[in-house]
């Protein structure tokens, strides 16, 4: 069993803290895409002041890059309090992630990899985050695909780290995920079959070709 530990319930207690003095906290959200932001927006806004952080190196290739951060503004712009929700902007940064995968370019997605992969952009929130905002986290926990138990132990090492608050979080909970999809659907948003790098890009095309050969 992947999460023996109710994150998202730790998230609602930080919600329920915040709320007795009557000021949002200021969140920097790291997002990889619109469709993972989208339902992590619509639950966390009222309760933050969010800025996002569209650091992701491991994207490939650079247009994927490009276009997924033109797909995060169109929806900010679009959705109901996307108006309060700024952009931290990154440069794309592909070396960080080539650096990070060396020697693991044969590993399958969701293995140490992956983990290093979410150590990266998770430091650079965190560094980002450090005197400047009272809580940092990640919207990846909202895919099936993706490990919250490694996310929330990072993400918790760093804060120790950098002195910032992590705001534990498992997003695909209470329906988070079904949610996401939902309102990819309702603002017709561009869902990618691969979470980003050359490898899983590699797997997807792998998974088309061996769904067209067995029609």
């Amino acid at each position: 069993m992947q999460n023996a530990v109710d994150y998202s319930a730790f998230t609602e207690k930080i919600i329920a803290e915040s709320k007795t003095d009557g000021k949002k906290p200021t969140l920097l959200l790291h997002v990889c895409c619109a469709p993972c932001s989208s339902y992590v927006l619509e639950y966390l806004s009222s309760y933050f002041e969010i800025t996002l952080f569209y650091y992701n190196p491991n994207i490939f290739p650079e247009k994927e890059y490009n276009f997924r951060l033109s797909e995060l503004n169109r929806f900010i712009r679009e959705f109901p309090s996307g108006k309060d929700v700024k952009i931290l902007p990154c440069d794309y940064e592909p070396e960080a992630f080539d650096e990070i995968s060396k020697g693991l370019e044969e590993q399958k997605e969701g293995e140490e990899r992956c983990k290093k992969c979410y150590a990266l952009r998770l430091s650079e929130t965190a560094k980002a985050a450090k005197g400047r905002f009272d809580y940092f986290t990640t919207s990846l926990s909202i895919s099936p695909y993706k490990n919250a138990k490694w996310l929330n132990e990072i993400g918790s090492e760093l804060s120790k780290e950098y002195g910032v608050s992590y705001l534990f979080s498992d997003f695909k909970k209470k329906n988070g995920y079904k949610r996401s999809i939902e309102l990819s659907k309702e603002y017709g948003l561009y869902r990618q079959d691969y979470c980003g790098c050359i490898f899983s890009a590699r797997q997807a095309e792998t998974r088309r070709l061996e769904k067209f050969i067995n029609k």
